[in-house]
């Protein structure tokens, strides 16, 4: 009831008190309706725990073949349209790009109630490749994509042909220094969320303090629900899913996964969630991509790390060529 009253109070706030951000950006409801992303979106409808949902994705189909398939796997703070780049590459060189947006993010479903796990949604990804007859492909996965990734390599090893880590969450397991913080904690972090928090947080996490026009479209996307109705269910989904990533780490797993893999890491990168609530002394052991890449590298069989210097988070938006030209060796061999 107390979460009930909460989306409608936010939605009366959205509605007729929300501030003026002095930006220019569009409000979206709750599935990104008016979003136009990258290629054309299509709808896998499901069941699970009770409830119909629906997963988007977008299927990229190649001019020239080469019989093989890459999923592309988004971050949290993020949806497939991110991807755009990556699969024109990826297509151009002959691969079938599947990009699913997961439920709880993007066009997909925002549930009102879930029980959120990275085996719930690396199955859910599993049965949209079933749909859609694919035996086999290489799982590429990005941020919070890549605990997914690595999820699913776990999980369907005859399935992932390749793993790639794009700087993924999960390198390292926060619970055991960070101190637990309640789903209903997130809930109201999110609703606190502005347009002006989004780029800040992006610009000293994601690109140093050098902001760039490509990079503002991002940061527009992620605000858009903010001052929409629906943004109280969305934010709600937003505290589940920071649940399951701090409570569920894959990191202990590594060295089961039995697919050659990829590890391409931004050296700048420092993300590491619930950092800010510890001491500066903890802190700053946290989030250490150069040393958690290499460290990650020796536990995976068959591990390949590729550290990209000078950049933060997000390779793919931020140095595509640095990020594109390994990838693409790496699925060729």
């Amino acid at each position: 009831m107390k979460r009930t009253f909460l989306f409608l109070l936010l939605a009366f706030y959205c509605c007729f008190l929300s501030p003026v951000y002095g930006q220019d950006i569009a409000t979206q409801d709750i599935m990104l309706s008016s979003y136009k992303y990258p290629y054309p979106v299509h709808y896998f409808k499901f069941q699970t725990q009770g409830q119909p949902l629906t997963m988007a994705y977008m299927d990229v189909q190649p001019s020239r073949p080469n019989g093989q398939t890459v999923v592309l796997l988004h971050g949290k703070n993020f949806c497939g349209a991110y991807w755009d780049s990556t699969a024109a590459s990826l297509s151009n060189n002959g691969y079938r790009v599947i990009i699913p947006d997961q439920i709880g993010f993007g066009k997909s479903s925002k549930p009102a109630h879930l029980q959120y796990s990275f085996q719930l949604l690396a199955q859910n990804t599993k049965a949209l490749l079933d749909t859609l007859g694919i035996p086999k492909a290489a799982i590429l996965g990005h941020s919070m994509g890549g605990m997914i990734a690595t999820r699913f390599a776990l999980m369907y090893p005859e399935i992932t042909t390749k793993l790639i880590l794009e700087n993924p969450i999960g390198l390292e397991d926060w619970k055991v220094a960070v101190p637990y913080q309640s789903v209903d904690k997130w809930y109201h972090a999110e609703l606190k969320q502005t347009y002006d928090k989004i780029k800040q947080y992006q610009l000293d996490n994601y690109y140093a303090g050098q902001w760039k026009p490509e990079y503002e479209k991002w940061a527009h996307l992620q605000a858009s629900w903010i001052q929409s109705p629906d943004y109280a269910q969305v934010a709600w989904n937003a505290a589940l899913t920071y649940d399951m990533i701090f409570t569920q780490p894959v990191y202990y797993e590594f060295p089961n996964i039995q697919a050659p893999t990829l590890l391409i890491i931004g050296q700048r990168d420092r993300t590491a969630l619930g950092k800010a609530n510890v001491r500066p002394d903890i802190r700053k052991t946290l989030g250490n991509y150069p040393e958690l890449g290499k460290e990650a590298a020796k536990r995976i069989p068959h591990a390949t790390l590729v550290p990209i210097e000078g950049v933060g988070h997000l390779p793919h938006i931020e140095a595509y060529t640095k990020f594109i030209t390994p990838l693409l060796d790496f699925l060729q061999h």
